[in-house]
């Protein structure tokens, strides 16, 4: 199947070769081939290790995993054999903000980062920055919190990054 390059595909290209010539950050160089609507990240370590250091640098950054999800395990039960966990991150002070300026921000917060397994054999860690999601509420306050998370988000998977 031919896959058509979009811009995103180019930037990425333009990205990855400026990282190449020494020109681009080392997070820039860790990006996974978009697929889909979120950011993805190649991470060090299989997908357990990987799993708790997330764990660990989220706790050390002043957030707490809230909830998981072991889709792996789950899909098993199918027949389908894949390595996929998911965890939902958040702050409850955070989550008071958004929650008081926009109830119905509990549809995107707590974040969901989904740690998986590609064909290739790298562990990705792949979250959609809450802003594109957030936003939409159209509440400047919101807006405000949701692009702080994003910046949050870029700068844990930086820290997991390949």
């Amino acid at each position: 199947m031919e896959r058509k390059l979009t811009w995103k595909h180019t930037l990425l290209a333009v990205l990855l070769t400026l990282t190449t010539l020494g020109i681009g950050g080392a997070a820039v160089a860790a990006v996974a081939a978009p697929i889909g609507p979120g950011v993805q990240v190649k991470v060090k370590g299989t997908l357990n290790q990987a799993l708790s250091n997330l764990k660990e640098t989220v706790a050390d950054n002043g957030m707490m995993v809230m909830g998981e999800l072991h889709q792996g395990k789950v899909l098993a039960m199918t027949g389908l054999h894949t390595q996929s966990e998911t965890v939902f991150v958040g702050n409850p002070t955070v989550g008071k903000k958004l929650f008081s300026a926009e109830p119905g921000a509990g549809l995107v917060v707590p974040v969901r980062v989904n740690l998986y397994v590609d064909s290739q054999g790298d562990t990705v860690l792949s979250y959609i920055p809450p802003s594109r999601e957030l936003d939409a509420f159209g509440n400047a306050k919101v807006s405000g919190v949701a692009k702080m998370l994003d910046k949050k988000l870029h700068m844990l998977a930086s820290m997991l990054a390949k």
